[in-house]
């Protein structure tokens, strides 16, 4: 799972009859950098299918490859490779690294 941005939609003119009811966004993949309130260094960008009701600038999770299709296995058969699964309120990033730095003694982390 990943977190992404809405930047955008996509606007279709058929759709699968499966996927009626929602729409597909273009979400922009947030790094570890811009979580932390930094520069954003990715340049990628997925098109996601949501049915939550997510809007231009809201935080998104993405699921990918089969576990996008999982929320409407068996019922309905979809042909996604990326789902809308939670609308964010926030995403919190602590500093990772003193707690990976080693040991004072030099035997193991600390």
């Amino acid at each position: 799972m990943r977190i992404g941005q809405v930047v955008g939609r996509v606007c279709l003119n058929s759709s699968y009859e499966t996927l009626a009811g929602g729409r597909f966004l273009i979400a922009a993949v947030q790094d570890r950098f811009s979580l932390a309130g930094q520069a954003r260094k990715t340049s990628e960008y997925l098109v996601c299918y949501d049915h939550l009701g997510a809007g231009e600038g809201d935080l998104i999770a993405i699921s990918e490859s089969c576990e996008a299709c999982m929320p409407f296995y068996p019922e309905k058969r979809v042909p996604l490779d990326a789902y809308c699964s939670a609308i964010l309120d926030r995403v919190v990033v602590t500093e990772m690294a003193s707690r990976f730095s080693p040991s004072p003694s030099g035997r193991g982390l600390g």
